[in-house]
C-alpha cells in the first residue's frame, strides 16, 4: 500500500495540535482527520478516533503493525516539516 497524497487541512504552529491531515493510499482510499501532535519528546501522529460511551477514545482506523505506522508517520511528518518551512520562508 503506497501513500499517494498528503493534504493538510489545518496547520497551527502553537499548541499541541499542529495539523489535521488527510492521507490517500493507492489513489483509492482516503483517511481524514489524522492529527499531528506536539508531544513531550517529539511530533507524532494520532489516528482518527471516536469517544466511547465509557468516555475512553478508540481509534476508528489505524495501521496494523509497526512497519506501516512508521512509514505513515515518516511520510506525514516529512511533508509537515516541508510545508511549515515553506510557509515561514
Amino acid at each position: 500500500m503506497e501513500i499517494t497524497d498528503i493534504q493538510f487541512r489545518h496547520l497551527n504552529e502553537e499548541g499541541r495540535l499542529r495539523a489535521l491531515v488527510s492521507v490517500t493510499f493507492d489513489r483509492t482510499f482516503a483517511v481524514h482527520d489524522i492529527k499531528v501532535i506536539d508531544g513531550p519528546e517529539r511530533l507524532f501522529l494520532a489516528m482518527p478516533s471516536r469517544r466511547m460511551p465509557d468516555g475512553r477514545y478508540r481509534d476508528i482506523v489505524h495501521p496494523v503493525g509497526s512497519e506501516m505506522r512508521e512509514k505513515l508517520e515518516q511520510a506525514v511528518l516529512k511533508e509537515y516539516r516541508q510545508t511549515v518551512e515553506s510557509r515561514n520562508g
